[in-house]
């Protein structure tokens, strides 16, 4: 997954997207092949693939344009999805691209998807009315042009052209902090077509002042106010949101998301379109970025974690929405177990969460063994530092690490969250950004 062999091309009505080798059912295939046939809504697929590149050219946080990367595509049968995060890695977006959408047979797959400064450009010339051709992958490219009634068919060559794939790898570990985000969200209110088409008008530019507070539904809209109420969702930079511009006339629907706890965080809009979604998902603060969140470190320091997720693994088939109860009854685990096992495969690129299906999703990335430490250096911290834990009883522990004796209070009962520790990370953060390395130490302790 790190190099092109060809370039992305628009011409004539027809769609190439390049793609990298990619990861399927079969192994690695070096010129994969996801689709190929007409798109029923040229203009959404046009316009999505549009939103995405501007958002991963983007850094929402002290704005400045910066260099693309390539989204992360997922073919399942029923849905394309395609995947990205913004430059300063604040914002996540999602463009599902489903069944109803095309007219031809989706393949299995996980690869990268070229969005090229040229595709970009002739991207932007698709109308609503135009029919277009796609072909989603490089296994040559034969086409008949639309806007031509000679019937004679054009052959377009082969292109040489290799391009590398620079896919961060923070990447892949913001990917599984933003499916175990996403997890705990609950939706929050529901706008029907023209509300959600006025708000988006609404939107800031990615270039504006980030303001933040809570998004209140109203029958005449949507505000934004410094004061909480029920039914609200809390945002921290409504400019980035503004990739949904691209998008206005065909969004039909809209819906926010928020951690079901309710507590001010991460906030989602996913924009509903003909034949596909565009989910946008935004960290707690405009500064932060998903790859420093900590939220899968509690899951991830359980001892049969990395057994449960090897097990589970071996099951997974490019699943557009994975059955939970079907792994429950196969392996005989309990639903913790399940939730924990996901949680380390998500972590390691291998799943995403839909908020809107309620259920985690199957993508294949370059595997790692040692990404899980590689990713969480607290995590790796808090092994090192489990023969230094002293019970002082009720409750108690100290940790040494150093020359200092960290005092720690961590009840089972209560979890991470109502753990304590005296270190600079817990007074700076407590808990909300994943417990420190020490408190971790204790959890590990306390199990064995």
């Amino acid at each position: 997954m790190r190099t092109f062999a060809y370039t992305s091309l628009l011409t004539d009505g027809h769609l190439e997207l390049a793609l990298a080798p990619a990861l399927t059912p079969a192994g690695v295939v070096q010129n994969p092949g996801f689709f190929r046939g007409f798109a029923v809504y040229p203009q959404v697929l046009s316009r999505g693939l549009l939103a995405l590149a501007d958002i991963t050219s983007t850094r929402y946080f002290n704005y400045t344009p910066v260099a693309q990367r390539d989204p992360v595509l997922s073919a399942q049968r029923d849905r394309l999805r395609a995947e990205c995060f913004s430059a300063c890695n604040g914002v996540y977006a999602r463009l599902d691209l489903l069944e109803s959408g095309f007219d031809g047979q989706i393949e299995l797959g996980t690869t990268n998807v070229d969005i090229g400064k040229e595709l970009r450009a002739a991207l932007t010339q698709i109308k609503q009315a135009d029919k277009l051709h796609v072909n989603i992958g490089n296994d040559g490219f034969t086409a008949t042009p639309i806007n031509k009634t000679d019937g004679n068919i054009t052959h377009l060559g082969k292109r040489v052209h290799e391009r590398p794939v620079q896919m961060p790898d923070r990447w892949v570990r913001a990917l599984g902090n933003a499916a175990e985000i996403h997890h705990r969200m609950n939706p929050i209110f529901t706008l029907n077509g023209p509300q959600a088409q006025a708000f988006v008008a609404s939107l800031p530019s990615a270039t504006g002042k980030a303001q933040s507070g809570w998004l209140i539904y109203s029958p005449t809209g949507v505000k934004l106010t410094p004061r909480r109420s029920s039914d609200a969702a809390f945002i921290s930079g409504l400019h980035r949101l503004s990739a949904f511009k691209r998008l206005l006339t065909n969004i039909t629907g809209m819906t926010f998301y928020m951690a079901a706890d309710g507590t001010p965080g991460a906030l989602m809009a996913e924009a509903l379109l003909p034949g596909g979604r565009l989910t946008l998902s935004l960290t707690a603060e405009s500064w932060q970025g998903y790859s420093g969140e900590g939220s899968l470190l509690e899951s991830l320091a359980k001892q049969e974690v990395l057994e449960d997720a090897e097990s589970i693994c071996s099951d997974l088939a490019f699943n557009a929405a994975i059955d939970e109860t079907m792994f429950e009854r196969q392996w005989d685990m309990s639903k913790d177990r399940i939730q924990t096992a996901l949680g380390l495969l998500a972590v390691s690129g291998k799943l995403g969460y839909d908020a809107h299906d309620n259920a985690y999703f199957h993508r294949e990335l370059p595997d790692d063994p040692g990404r899980v430490l590689k990713d969480n250096p607290r995590l790796a911290a808090a092994r090192k530092l489990v023969d230094a834990v002293k019970s002082i009883g009720d409750h108690r522990w100290e940790v040494c690490s150093g020359d200092v004796d960290y005092p720690v209070f961590y009840d089972p009962a209560q979890g991470v969250e109502g753990a304590k520790c005296a270190c600079t990370w817990y007074l700076n953060h407590q808990n909300s950004r994943g417990p420190c390395k020490h408190i971790l130490a204790v959890k590990l302790r306390e199990e064995q």
